[in-house]
């Protein structure tokens, strides 16, 4: 049916179409209507043969085209005529029975295209149905949460909306009149109104100031009637402008109220969403994550060029210029400690804007939340800023480099990365240090050398603009204001102060100072009194604003005022700067990265990279161990070396003050009083704090050891410096229990006070421990007087040595000394004065001069010699003196109280080590492991201490590693993340 209604549409175009007919055209089949394709009929020699050749050229004509008919020509010959006349009704029939053949096959064939098209269209839409979990959960609850028909019937009717809204036809007829007004050549009268006339010719710049109208003059004499007609005009234009800017105020005082109850909303669906009710794990936000970057990056220190140049704002400003105050204002809170014409920010503060349903604030490295609506928070929270400031500045310093790390979180707050520098002084102050202006000029640059970071160039209004610093040092980091904004902030003070208000227009125009800047901005920060809240100083500012005639004559723009405006402004061009920057520091952090790789590859293909804390968790786990194995330590072994020590900490004593003095003596009753007086004194004074030392110094002796063993089980030299300070920390810190050495002091007591042998075995241990503890001292005799005379003869000889004069005067006196060693055998310890100078008379005759303090120094020395000869040769009858020890020496010559002392020496010395090491395994040892643990959860919370003990290129390289790939992970996910956003 469709190829027949082609047929008769081609005989319908042949007919209704003349051949003859004026309008030719080529075009397409593909660019013809659907329809007119359906109907398209193309005419060729093969179907009209009567057709002249050069008629023969493709042409397109179609029922759309809407040609004008022309009426046929008459033809030759009555006959022809006639017989066409007759048929016309026929004919007529005919073409209405083809025309509906036509609109039936045009609509069947345009139907079965738009059906082709539609369902090409949907074939080509992707499967949304995978990416439903984009949006979350509470928007799809939305409706169960929160209640739309009472939000709607809150918003505002249509009625109450046109209330507000201008008589437009008034306007409408004002805006002709002064258009027309505008167009006829008024003169100077009308320069107020430039704005209008700039809002008349271009509609989308509704700001209200335009390039000023050079004033014309009037062509001739101007009548009165003219001049009343213009000052009447005048009083139109100025009412107009007044209309127009209670118009805008309207309009702004609306999309605020709008914008509160918007506000309100998105707190309760935060809220909503805060509260866990979908029990989703909740991600951190854009902003969040872009802030872990910077607090990551102001920690590393790179060895490979590759700084930190992702955006952030830093807000600079001369001392007192307001910068804090505007930095509050977009923060909403007053959150920074404040003092009159005093430096309070004495160090950079990062502080992270971001959205919340809470208004609250919280340091990088704490976990309190500071709520900023409660007013003992805020002040808790400044005293928190104030004292980290202070704790930051090094002694001698007024500023330091140290960053401190803030967010603040609420609703409506724009969200970016702010800094807040030292304000720039120009004098060094009582009370500063003298580098002060140098060291605020050199933090400054460092944050304003990052060629994406975003200058908050804070200017006073209310000083003179010559006096600024901060306009040049701005100038000298930005000199083409790509990334520079202005701020002028006390405006209210510079617009009552001066004399001429077209100065503020000249700054905020960018005409006073050689500083280019992105945009100019004026703002008030409130009346000067810190006890005002952020709503009354934005009231404040409103009013002021609504008020100033700076903004009624046009002097500023209607965006460029207000701490609102500024805040938009300043976060759109702070994520416009990290959208294009933040891949590119991506790149290079990626390089650095495959650079440290590299290197550590190469130098330490074997080992893992472990970075300093890991390190230091591995030492702190070997120290523990070697702690433990001081249990492990078998108590023969600890009372075998305690009992070693201490007799070696104690024979001396024993021999010079107890033993020497007693044998003096003349008989034995009196020896054995001598002693027992003697030990009795060295048992309250001096014996449990002697013993005590020892076992104290055996337990770090053993622990020393046990490092030292443990060294060289394949131990990591990076170790050595940890070790050795927590072994000295720990035992710095311990301290033995006082109590233990009062009842040490018994047990040592009742110990000496036995003088029982009960059998054998022990008389002779007795007589082997008397024996080389004398031969011991007799060796150590003899070495000190071989040392003191000189060598002898044969050494001479031997070795080529010989005596010096003070050995050769000791010589003599040792000799003369010996001669009357032999004359009386039984001498006393001591020589009398008497003595001392027959000596020195003899040694005078041989022409020796001598000291008599020589002389007894070197008796004492030839006297113990003698003695402990004499004592040896004793201890050597006494060994079989077991039998008349049992009878008290009755019927005996022989006296052997001597190993009976030195027995009871040997006895305590056992019992005092058994006591020492039980004290030792069963305390002494859990105090010490004890005092190890806690030095090293110390050590582990101090960085720095950290830092210092474990170093090393191979910690170094590790941390950069650790750093990078950290850099580069959270860089990657903030990209991510970014990339969902837009």
């Amino acid at each position: 049916m469709l190829r027949a209604g082609n047929a008769v549409a081609c005989m319908a175009c042949k007919n209704l179409l003349p051949s003859r007919m004026g309008v030719r055209f080529r075009l397409p089949l593909q660019k013809l209507h659907p329809l007119s394709r359906a109907i398209h009929h193309r005419y060729s020699s093969n179907n009209n043969p009567q057709r002249p050749p050069h008629c023969s050229s493709a042409r397109h004509f179609t029922s759309l085209s809407r040609l004008p008919m022309r009426p046929p020509k008459s033809r030759s010959g009555g006959h022809g005529y006639q017989q066409q006349r007759s048929f016309w009704v026929a004919r007529l029939a005919a073409r209405l029975l083809k025309l509906r053949y036509i609109l039936l096959g045009s609509a069947v064939g345009g139907g079965y295209t738009a059906k082709k098209t539609y369902d090409e269209w949907k074939d080509m839409m992707p499967d949304l149905s995978e990416y439903t979990w984009i949006v979350p959960d509470f928007v799809w609850e939305l409706s169960e949460n929160i209640d739309l028909d009472k939000l709607a019937s809150a918003l505002p009717d249509v009625e109450e909306i046109a209330k507000l809204l201008p008589d437009m036809e008034k306007i409408g007829e004002n805006f002709t009149f002064l258009k027309s007004l505008l167009s006829s050549g008024v003169g100077s009268e009308v320069i107020g109104a430039s704005g209008l006339r700039l809002l008349l010719e271009t509609s989308g710049d509704p700001t209200l100031k335009a390039p000023e109208i050079q004033p014309t003059t009037a062509a001739g004499p101007e009548s009165g009637d003219k001049q009343f007609k213009k000052s009447s005009d005048k009083e139109k234009v100025d009412q107009l402008q007044e209309e127009l800017l209670r118009t805008q105020l309207k309009y702004q005082r609306m999309l605020e109220r709008l914008e509160k109850e918007n506000k309100e909303l998105r707190k309760v669906v935060l809220q909503k969403d805060d509260k866990g009710i979908h029990q989703r794990k909740i991600k951190k936000s854009l902003i969040d994550l872009y802030s872990e970057v910077l607090d990551i990056l102001s920690d590393y220190d790179s060895n490979y060029n590759t700084q930190d140049h992702l955006p952030r704002v830093v807000v600079v400003g001369d001392q007192s210029a307001g910068k804090t105050s505007v930095l509050e204002m977009i923060a909403q809170a007053r959150i920074f400690p404040r003092g009159s014409g005093e430096m309070m920010t004495r160090s950079p503060v990062k502080v992270t804007l971001s959205e919340g349903p809470h208004h609250v604030a919280m340091f990088k490295d704490s976990t309190r939340e500071f709520d900023l609506g409660k007013e003992d928070d805020l002040a808790a929270l400044r005293r928190e800023i104030e004292l980290r400031m202070r704790k930051s500045v090094k002694e001698g310093q007024t500023v330091s480099p140290e960053t401190i790390s803030l967010s603040v979180k609420g609703p409506g707050i724009q969200r970016m990365v702010l800094v807040d520098l030292p304000g720039v002084i120009s004098t060094v102050t009582a009370g500063m240090a003298s580098d002060t202006k140098e060291t605020i000029f050199s933090i400054s640059k460092a944050y304003m050398q990052n060629p994406n970071a975003i200058i908050l160039c804070i200017q006073d209004g209310s000083v003179d603009a010559e006096r600024s610093i901060v306009t040049d040092l701005v100038s000298q980091m930005d000199p083409q204001g790509k990334r520079t904004i202005f701020v002028l902030t006390k405006v209210d003070l510079a617009e009552k102060n001066l004399a001429s208000p077209s100065r503020i227009q000249q700054i905020i125009e960018g005409k006073l100072f050689p500083m280019k800047a992105l945009g100019y901005f004026a703002v008030v920060t409130g009346k000067g009194s810190s006890s005002e809240s952020i709503d009354s100083i934005k009231d404040y500012e409103e009013d002021f604003f609504q008020s100033s005639r700076l903004l009624r004559e046009g002097m500023l723009k209607a965006h460029q005022v207000t701490t609102k405006n500024l805040s938009l402004a300043v976060s759109d061009c702070f994520w416009k700067m990290v959208r294009e920057s933040v891949e590119q520091q991506a790149d290079a952090f990626k390089a650095s990265r495959f650079n440290l790789e590299t290197e550590w590859k190469n130098n330490y293909p074997r080992l893992r990279e472990l970075d300093r804390n890991e390190l230091y968790e591995k030492a702190k786990n070997e120290i523990l161990d070697e702690v433990i194995g001081l249990s492990q330590v078998t108590p023969k072994h600890w009372e075998s070396i305690l009992q070693k020590k201490l007799w070696d900490r104690v024979s001396t004593h024993v021999i010079e003050n107890i033993y020497l003095p007693a044998a003096q003596t003349m008989n034995s009753g009196t020896f054995n009083t001598t002693v027992d007086i003697k030990l009795k004194q060295w048992t309250d004074k001096q014996l449990p704090h002697k013993a005590l030392e020892v076992a104290w110094e055996t337990l770090q002796e053993e622990f020393a050891r046990f490092m030292a063993e443990y060294k060289g089980k394949d131990q990591d030299d990076i170790f050595d410096k940890l070790k050795e300070a927590v072994k000295d920390e720990s035992i710095k810190r311990h301290k033995w229990n006082e109590r233990a050495m009062d009842s040490l002091r018994v047990i040592q007591h009742n110990a000496l006070e036995d003088s029982s042998i009960t059998d054998k075995p022990q008389w002779d241990a007795a007589i082997q421990f008397m024996e080389e503890t004398l031969k011991s001292r007799l060796q150590d005799t003899e070495s000190v007087i071989a040392d003191m005379v000189g060598p002898d003869w044969k050494q001479r000889w031997l070795s080529w040595t010989n005596r010096t004069a003070e050995q050769h005067i000791r010589n003599e006196t040792k000799n003369e000394l010996e001669r009357l060693l032999k004359l009386h055998e039984d001498h006393t310890a001591y020589l009398a004065n008497d003595e001392v100078t027959t000596v020195r008379k003899n040694l005078e005759a041989r022409g020796v001069e001598v000291d008599p303090v020589l002389i007894k120094d070197t008796w004492h020395q030839l006297y113990r010699r003698h003695f402990l000869q004499k004592a040896l040769f004793h201890c050597n009858l006494c060994r079989r003196g077991f039998y008349y020890y049992q009878r008290h020496f009755v019927d005996s010559e022989l006296e052997c109280n001597d190993v009976v002392l030195f027995w009871r020496i040997q006895r305590m010395l056992g019992i005092t080590a058994n006591t020492l090491r039980q004290q030792l395994t069963n305390t002494e040892v859990r105090r010490l492991e004890k005092n190890v643990k806690e030095v090293l959860e110390d050590f582990g919370e101090d960085n720095e201490k950290k830092v210092q003990l474990i170093t090393g290129r191979r910690v170094q390289l590790a941390e950069d590693l650790k750093k990078v790939r950290e850099i580069q992970e959270k860089l990657e996910a903030f990209i991510e993340a970014l990339h969902k956003e837009k």
